[in-house]
């Protein structure tokens, strides 16, 4: 049983040797850094529809929600959500600008295979049925009170 252990220590030095050191506090400053900053955006946004727009309540958290969920969308769209997320892991995925990105992500890898197989199935296969229903019935729910005018 000793030499077991002996040899299982060597083989993780072994491993080891080759695995590139992490830089756990580097990786959470960034992470915080990029998270903190989209947040400010969202603060930022919010303020100017205040004071711009006069915009409170509800009014005003759905209209930054949406913004920042269009800028994610845009974004990912661009190509420019995915170097921030590999610049700054999981700080770009808290934000409600990630859960956009991981709607908009896979539905744009996969619309060659056509909008109700690729784009639509992978879209509630990735992001989750709650999300993508979520939003959906957001939608419809504000459809519908804007035709009847409530």
């Amino acid at each position: 049983m000793p030499t077991e252990n002996k040899v299982n220590q060597n083989y993780l030095n072994y491993v080891r040797s080759f695995a590139a050191p992490t830089k756990h506090f580097h990786n959470c400053l960034r992470a915080f850094m990029v998270g903190g900053g989209i947040c400010c955006v969202g603060q930022f946004i919010r303020v100017m529809l205040e004071n711009w727009a006069h915009l409170s309540g509800d009014e005003l958290a759905g209209c930054v929600s949406l913004i920042l969920i269009f800028c994610g969308c845009l974004l990912t769209g661009l190509g420019v959500y995915d170097r921030i997320g590999k610049a700054a892991g999981a700080g770009s995925i808290v934000p409600i600008t990630g859960f956009a990105n991981s709607v908009a992500s896979p539905a744009l890898e996969f619309k060659s295979e056509g909008y109700i197989y690729g784009l639509a199935a992978k879209m509630f296969t990735v992001a989750g049925p709650i999300i993508v229903y979520g939003v959906l019935a957001g939608v419809a729910v504000g459809l519908i009170y804007f035709f009847i005018g409530l």
